[in-house]
C-alpha cells in the first residue's frame, strides 16, 4: 500500500513538472521515512513521529561518504515530507497534516554577496561582446537563477511584448518576467548580431560550440568581467540575481512585486533582500 502511495506521489510530481533530480530524491526521502515507521498506517502518523525522524536524520550516517548528513540534505528530507503530506491532505487521504504545525531550523548559508549599482554599471561598460552583455541582462536585468538562464530558449524571449518566459523555474514553477527597454535592446542585439547556432539548437545563450551554453561557461565569462573590473569578492551568476532584487527594493518597488519578479513562492524569501539593502546603506553612512 505504501509503495503504491509513493508511486502515486511521484506521478503527482511528474505532472507538476518537477526536475529529474527531485523526482528521484523526494519519493526516496518519503520512502525512507515510511520504512522507519514500520507497519504504521500513513493516516495514523503523528507530528511526534516526524520529530523523531528528524532527530534520527541528524544521527544517520551518510551512505555515500564518511560522516553524517549535511544540513541541506536534512532540509531536503523535511521538504519532501511537507510536499508529501500536503498532497495527501489535498486529496483527502488524511484528515490532519502532521507536519503543518512543525518548524525546523533552516540550513545555515553564507551571507549573500551583492554588487552595488556602480559595480554593475562597470561590468556593463567593460563588456566587449554582445554575448557578455546578454549574460548580464539575463541574470541581472531579468533576475534569473543560474539554471533558468541556461535552460532559456529563443522562443521564451518575446521582444514584441517585452516579456521573458521562465518555463521551468524552481519547484517546477513558471513565471513571466518583464524586460526593461535596455534589457530588450541588449538581448535583441545579441540575437541578431552575434548568436550563432548549430542547426536545430533552440537555446538562447549559445556557447562557442554553437550549442547551449553551460552554466560553468556563463560563470567563467562573468568571472572574467569581474577581474577586469577589479572586483575581488566571491561573485556568482546568482549574485547578479541577489543584486537586482536589492536594487529594485532600494528604488522603491514593493516587496510583493519583487517577489513576483523573482518567482519566490513565499514573501519571506524576498524579505531577506530588505535586510541586505539596509546593511549596504549602513556601510555607506
Amino acid at each position: 500500500m505504501k509503495e503504491e502511495t509513493i508511486h502515486r506521489f511521484k506521478t503527482h510530481l511528474e505532472r507538476l513538472g518537477y526536475s529529474k533530480t527531485s523526482l528521484y530524491m523526494l519519493p526516496r526521502c518519503v520512502k525512507e521515512f515510511l520504512e522507519c515507521q514500520g507497519h504504521s498506517r500513513i493516516e495514523t502518523i503523528t507530528s511526534a513521529d516526524i520529530v523523531r525522524h528528524h532527530e534520527y536524520l541528524q544521527q544517520r550516517p551518510n551512505k555515500r561518504r564518511p560522516g553524517g548528513l549535511s544540513e541541506s540534505h536534512i532540509n531536503h528530507h523535511v521538504y519532501a515530507l511537507k510536499t508529501f503530506f500536503k498532497w495527501l491532505e489535498a486529496n483527502g487521504e488524511i484528515q490532519t497534516n502532521p507536519i503543518s504545525s512543525l518548524e525546523f531550523p533552516s540550513p545555515k548559508t553564507k551571507p549573500r554577496e551583492v554588487l552595488t549599482a556602480p559595480e554593475i554599471k562597470a561590468l556593463y561598460e567593460l563588456c566587449e561582446t554582445f554575448k557578455e552583455r546578454a549574460i548580464l541582462s539575463v541574470y541581472y536585468g531579468c533576475g534569473l537563477r543560474r539554471t533558468e538562464g541556461i535552460k532559456l530558449d529563443l522562443k521564451d524571449v518575446h521582444f514584441r511584448t517585452g516579456l521573458l518566459y521562465v518555463r521551468e523555474g524552481k519547484g517546477a514553477k513558471r513565471r513571466v518576467v518583464p524586460m526593461s527597454k535596455q534589457v530588450q535592446d541588449d538581448l535583441k542585439t545579441y540575437v541578431f548580431k552575434e548568436r550563432r547556432t548549430k542547426q536545430g539548437e533552440t537555446a538562447f545563450l549559445i556557447g562557442h560550440t554553437g550549442m547551449r551554453m553551460s552554466g560553468d561557461r556563463a560563470g567563467k565569462i562573468l568571472k572574467e568581467l569581474l577581474e577586469k573590473a577589479e572586483i575581488k569578492r566571491e561573485i556568482t551568476l546568482h549574485s547578479l540575481r541577489h543584486s537586482i532584487a536589492t536594487h529594485l527594493l532600494e528604488a522603491g518597488l514593493d516587496v510583493e512585486n519583487v517577489r513576483e519578479f523573482l518567482g519566490h513562492s513565499h514573501l519571506e524569501s524576498t524579505q531577506i533582500y530588505t535586510r541586505i539593502s539596509k546593511q549596504q546603506l549602513r556601510k555607506l553612512c
